[in-house]
């Protein structure tokens, strides 16, 4: 335990410690996709057929905009949400179809104390359950921490169970409820805190690596051991 002259506890001291740089706008690649920075030009009508294969917008429920209705919706959308450093977003585009399935976004990026969020996330039906958008969570992870970032945030509104089944099966540690934190939509929102520290970092690695892995896979594509499982294992 470190302490100061007055005898106080204090944090430990980081030696060498340097703010890793703000993440580029560049594409990153995988086995199963591509994230790729948000273009309205070469995602937009991807985009929007994916989501318009959707029964209804309970998936933007919890985001803070509502689906577009039409293509040039979408676009729009999809034109001023490029030109954001902070959010940066990306398109997941599938890896074998070369189509744009879904977004996310890098943010809250704060380089002095090497903390970074992903948010934003939209997944397309064609995009959820899949390799792709697992590998999807985990391509945004392996830059951040590969840039030197310490900390990988996910926040969700508290009542959206699915996001906050997805942060534990991505290994994040639930931090707590912020309540009354957010007002979207009109409606409050409590926020659920989940996170990864540098030094959880190469167990979460070798668990995502060893999930995506082919052989983890049979011959109808069904896995054969779970992500949470092969977390779990590498503790």
């Amino acid at each position: 335990m470190a302490r100061d002259p007055y005898g106080q506890e204090i944090g430990e001291p980081l030696a060498g410690w340097t703010p890793p740089p703000p993440p580029p706008r560049e594409a990153i690649v995988g086995r199963y996709c591509r994230l790729e920075p948000l273009d309205a030009v070469r995602h937009g009508a991807d985009l929007f057929s994916a989501y318009a294969a959707a029964p209804d917008a309970r998936d933007w429920t919890y985001l803070p905009l509502e689906r577009p209705a039409d293509v040039d919706g979408l676009r729009a959308l999809v034109a001023a949400q490029a030109l954001s450093r902070d959010p940066l977003h990306f398109a997941v585009v599938d890896g074998a179809g070369g189509r744009a399935v879904g977004m996310a976004a890098l943010m809250r990026i704060d380089p002095g104390n090497g903390v970074i969020e992903v948010g934003h996330i939209n997944f397309a039906p064609a995009l959820k359950r899949t390799r792709a958008g697992t590998e999807a969570i985990f391509l945004f992870m392996r830059r951040a921490f590969a840039l030197g970032y310490r900390r990988f945030e996910w926040k969700c509104d508290s009542l959206n169970a699915p996001s906050r089944r997805a942060a534990l099966r991505y290994g994040f540690t639930f931090e707590g409820i912020f309540r009354q934190a957010v007002v979207t939509k009109g409606r409050n929102r409590d926020t659920a805190w989940y996170a990864i520290i540098d030094r959880d970092w190469p167990r979460i690695a070798g668990a995502f690596e060893a999930w995506l892995a082919p052989e983890n896979f049979d011959e109808a594509g069904v896995q054969r051991r779970p992500l949470a499982a092969q977390a779990a294992g590498s503790r």
